[in-house]
């Protein structure tokens, strides 16, 4: 892709994704959410609630990424430490945001419990705040870290505040679909041959089985939707050469 694009790597912070209790739907939402603002999720990590694990992978990314996105390991139980693990790698004291102290203390509790739930009121000092519209704790964004939950209803709720004013991205990725009632090994040079004419898109292939029989979808992505339009009926003609029969697809 061209220089312009800007990146974005999400941290998927937990024991439980990795121990398959719990499924990630995050990571899709997020992507789509970010492509409207123009940034492209070049990377997702899925990490244990270790700190050194969480500091050594976020300061890794926050330099190799223009944004990082972390999910997870903000709640009110003892792993949940990705706040202190943000605080440390940004050398930041780890205070309570009277904001989210705020919100948590809206709905009473026993002392303990509310000791617990206070948790979440944990931010880097210094750190600006992410809106949360299902009334709960916010997240947070240091520099180009946003912290969010994990949970993926608030998570969603989260992302949706995101903005241009906040995430200052290039182009939307668009993309073309076409089917190919083709073996992926028949189409791979000529498919080569079209994307090396076209390395600012992304040309890929993926084979279906259907009742009817096997073939290949042929995806390009980019942000140039004149040029992906052109590329597709090059994938329409290539197709046709080798005695196919274009499937076109309403699939982005």
């Amino acid at each position: 892709m061209s220089g312009q694009t800007v990146t974005a790597c999400m941290l998927i912070i937990g024991n439980e994704i990795l121990s398959g209790r719990t499924q990630d739907t995050n990571l899709a939402h997020l992507s789509k959410v970010l492509n409207e603002l123009g940034v492209r999720m070049m990377e997702a990590r899925v990490i244990p609630d270790i700190e050194e694990t969480i500091i050594t992978t976020l300061n890794e990314c926050r330099e190799k990424f223009d944004y990082v996105f972390t999910t997870g390991g903000i709640g009110p139980t003892h792993d949940d430490i990705t706040a202190a693990c943000i605080a440390k790698a940004f050398g930041r004291e780890l205070i309570i945001h009277p904001d989210i102290a705020e919100v948590i203390q809206r709905r009473e509790a026993p002392p303990e419990v509310m000791a617990s739930r206070m948790l979440m009121a944990r931010v880097p000092e210094g750190a600006s705040l992410i809106d949360n519209p299902t009334g709960g704790p916010q997240g947070f964004q240091m520099s180009n870290v946003f912290v969010m939950a994990g949970v993926p209803m608030v998570m969603q709720a989260m992302a949706s505040t995101l903005d241009s004013d906040r995430i200052k991205g290039y182009k939307p990725v668009r993309s073309r679909t076409i089917g190919a009632p083709l073996g992926e090994s028949v189409v791979a040079n000529a498919l080569a041959d079209i994307q090396a004419a076209h390395p600012d898109v992304d040309v890929g292939s993926y084979p279906y089985y259907k009742a009817e029989g096997y073939g290949t979808n042929l995806v390009i992505r980019g942000t140039d939707e004149a040029e992906l339009d052109i590329i597709k009926s090059k994938l329409r003609d290539m197709i046709i050469s080798f005695g196919g029969v274009p499937v076109e697809s309403d699939e982005p």
